[in-house]
């Protein structure tokens, strides 16, 4: 793997590179690849300057991989019902399939999109996915069957996992003080992304269930056509990694990698606890906000759609503002106390205005961008897709263990122990974990330098 020369290896160094060599290897001056990640952390190179045009195009590729995402949301049922020829609840079954399967397809293939973007750069594989989902979704619009509508929505996990390349170009191009806003940008374009694309299909689907597939295969296909004149490449040759690691490239291998800085393991277990909290949302809350409050499907939406703006917002108003206040280590740590108490407030089953209440303070858990941006400064340029793609992968396990265990939970609350007021545990659930994360948190930040 690429590395930094350090100080006394510069003059060496430098006449080696006026012969046209490469930067010096760590393997090369006998160091581990820990040592190596360590110094190449700590003697980042100039930043490239990164154009509002640049930044708005990666921010409206992640916001377009999830309205995509969610755009297909309310008419996939529908269509899966059509093309099974089943009643709702089988379809129910193979839609759980469909999200299980895009979750594995993101599990496996982030890690290998982020080692190959350290070898040949960002660019390619960011248009990639942008024509791999005008392609996933074209298939879907025209699938004839079950089969082919389920091969869609695998490809569409394995394109979509560049987010982590993404992410990886935002830290390339972005100088450290500066990530923690860019990330937060990054999570606005997420919550934009699953408030319009619901509504959106939602639309489309009155008209005909396939249309919206169209129509994110139509965003796909222009977001490649823009990117190609004018995404620049983020990682400079000299700054990529000699080779394609094949044994990195899986999950294991990015757990591995994530275990071999004691700091950086301790920070993806933040990730670990607050990602499958997180998965809370997609599962139980429209279960429960109906087993609760018995509100209708109009008031659920109403809900949901108040949380992706909330959740916008603070992505984009409030980051910034407390890294410059706090710094990016109590950013974090607040961040995770106000999480674990709208996890509190969410279990107030027999009060819906305090439920409410819980959605206006889950805005200020504003834990996760200055926590990528905190993970970014351990590591490298030559290592930033790995980290980003390991962390992607923790993010996707989460995603395939979250659907059993809080549908489990939940069934367990309102079926053999309806009687007994357990209705919230499921978010008292969520509120332990994020809480376990504080300390975990401190640990882990504790000998940052002062901000």
């Amino acid at each position: 793997m690429t590395a930094f020369c350090h100080p006394e290896e510069r003059t060496q160094c430098a006449s080696r590179r006026g012969q046209g060599a490469r930067p010096c290897s760590g393997r090369e001056s006998g160091r581990s690849d820990v040592e190596n990640r360590e110094r190449s952390a700590t003697m980042m190179p100039a930043v490239p300057t990164l154009r509002r045009s640049h930044a708005a195009f990666v921010y409206v590729t992640i916001f377009l991989d999830m309205l995509a995402f969610g755009i297909i949301g309310p008419i996939l049922p529908k269509l899966v019902e059509t093309l099974a020829h089943t009643g709702i609840a089988r379809a129910a079954l193979i839609v759980g399939i469909f999200g299980v399967a895009w979750a594995i397809m993101q599990f496996f293939c982030a890690p290998i999109f982020g080692l190959l973007s350290d070898r040949i750069g960002r660019r390619p594989l960011i248009l990639f996915s942008n024509i791999g989902t005008a392609v996933d979704y074209a298939i879907m619009a025209l699938a004839p069957s079950i089969g082919w509508l389920f091969i869609g929505r695998v490809l569409s996990g394995a394109t979509t996992a560049s987010t982590t390349v993404a992410m990886a170009y935002i830290a390339d191009s972005t100088k450290p003080e500066e990530r923690a806003k860019a990330f937060g940008m990054v999570g606005a374009a997420f919550g934009l992304g699953f408030i319009v694309g619901p509504a959106i299909g939602g639309y489309l689907g009155a008209f005909d269930p396939r249309l919206p597939f169209w129509v994110a295969a139509f965003f796909g296909l222009i977001n490649f056509a823009y990117g190609w004149f004018v995404l620049p490449e983020s990682l400079a040759p000299q700054y990529r990694s000699d080779r394609m690691d094949w044994r990195k490239a899986n999950p294991l291998g990015s757990l591995t990698f994530l275990r071999s800085q004691k700091k950086l393991f301790g920070l993806s277990s933040i990730f670990l606890f607050t990602h499958l909290a997180h998965e809370i949302f997609p599962y139980v809350w429209v279960l429960y906000c109906m087993a609760a409050f018995s509100w209708s499907s109009t008031q659920i939406g109403g809900t949901l759609a108040l949380v992706g703006i909330v959740s916008a917002l603070s992505s984009m108003v409030l980051v910034s503002p407390a890294v410059q206040r706090f710094g990016e280590r109590r950013t974090l740590i607040g961040g995770l106390a106000f999480a674990t108490m709208a996890y509190v407030l969410f279990a107030q089953y027999q009060n819906g205005p305090l439920f409410l209440i819980g959605i206006l303070v889950s805005g200020f858990s504003i834990y996760a961008a200055p926590l990528q941006a905190i993970m970014t400064k351990r590591v490298g340029p030559s290592h930033q897709g790995e980290l980003q793609g390991a962390i992607s992968a923790v993010r996707g396990l989460m995603m395939i263990a979250g659907p059993p265990l809080y549908t489990a939970l939940f069934w367990f609350v309102t079926g053999p122990y309806k009687d007994r007021g357990l209705l919230g545990t499921p978010w008292l659930f969520a509120a332990v974990l994020t809480a376990i994360a504080i300390p975990v948190a401190l640990r882990a930040t504790h000998r940052m330098d002062p901000e």
